[in-house]
């Protein structure tokens, strides 16, 4: 396409907060409503469109699927919350929803918006289209199930589970980077990314960091994924739970080196599960 679309790496570090979760409630103008031409269910999902869809661009994002591996992998309850995803034929058409929907809100390519009435993901058609359907669709079942969740926790779950599947324990663009911090003696420690408590202060490398903290709770120690599950938990009955960095240092020890031994590994741990890989990513 000409000229091309910036991918979502490209637009994250422009904009530091791609594909944001607004979830407090907003004023909404009176403005003409898209015609709404398509309808798809896809698990809690329900799909509405401008323009027709073809099935291949909802199977690539493949929402149902995606609900399924976060309630095997996070342990989420099944989804009894309906979801909406507005499906604008361009850019130009989603701009002006965004723009009359929420006139107060810094424009992103997609969008997840809460309230306690609703639940609305706004994305359009493009090439990366897939990625933003399963990156806004991880906001959206995290927060169907949970009353809150941390906002680097939030966007390093949504950078985790935003590729295909079978792509997601290499990620997203974010390991090469990772390694080479690693080599330079240098990381963003998780309690940086505690202290960052609106999605706003959050960076292009807080996100690639929030992604690497997700990615040791899950590929990890068994007693870091424990921590993951448990925060989960206690968020679910609305207790507190204390920082994942003080969790992590007293179940297994500085948070700091369990990451660059983690990362510092990982390379090897690819090669001999997926020699196909022909090398990282």
């Amino acid at each position: 396409m000409t000229p091309r679309l910036p991918n979502r790496r490209d637009a994250l570090a422009a904009t530091a907060a791609l594909g944001a979760t607004l979830l407090a409630p907003r004023c909404v103008m009176a403005a003409p409503q898209p015609t709404w031409i398509d309808q798809r269910r896809l698990g809690p999902f329900v799909c509405r469109a401008t323009f027709p869809v073809d099935r291949q661009l909802l199977a690539d994002a493949d929402l149902e699927r995606l609900e399924l591996e976060l309630r095997r992998v996070l342990g989420l309850r099944p989804c009894r919350t309906e979801l909406e995803v507005l499906l604008l034929r361009d850019e130009a058409e989603h701009r002006a929803v965004i723009r009359n929907q929420h006139p107060e809100a810094p424009y992103r390519r997609a969008l997840f918006y809460k309230t306690a009435e609703q639940s609305v993901i706004y994305a359009y058609r493009h090439h990366e289209l897939a990625i933003d359907l399963r990156h806004e669709g991880t906001h959206a079942l995290l927060h169907a199930d949970l009353p809150m969740v941390p906002p680097w926790l939030d966007e390093g779950l949504a950078e985790y589970f935003e590729p295909r599947q079978a792509d997601r324990v290499v990620g997203p663009g974010h390991l090469d980077a990772v390694l080479a911090d690693l080599a330079r003696g240098r990381i963003i420690p998780l309690e940086a990314l505690e202290q960052k408590h609106e999605l706003a202060q959050l960076t292009a490398e807080d996100y690639r960091y929030a992604w690497a903290w997700v990615h040791l709770l899950l590929h990890g120690p068994p007693a870091a994924s424990i921590q993951l599950w448990e925060t989960l938990a206690s968020l679910r009955r609305l207790e507190p739970p204390a920082p994942m960095s003080q969790r992590l240092n007293a179940a297994a020890g500085s948070p700091n080196e369990l990451l660059a031994r983690h990362f510092r590994s990982w390379p090897a741990v690819l090669r001999a599960s997926r020699p196909a890989l022909g090398g990282l990513r």
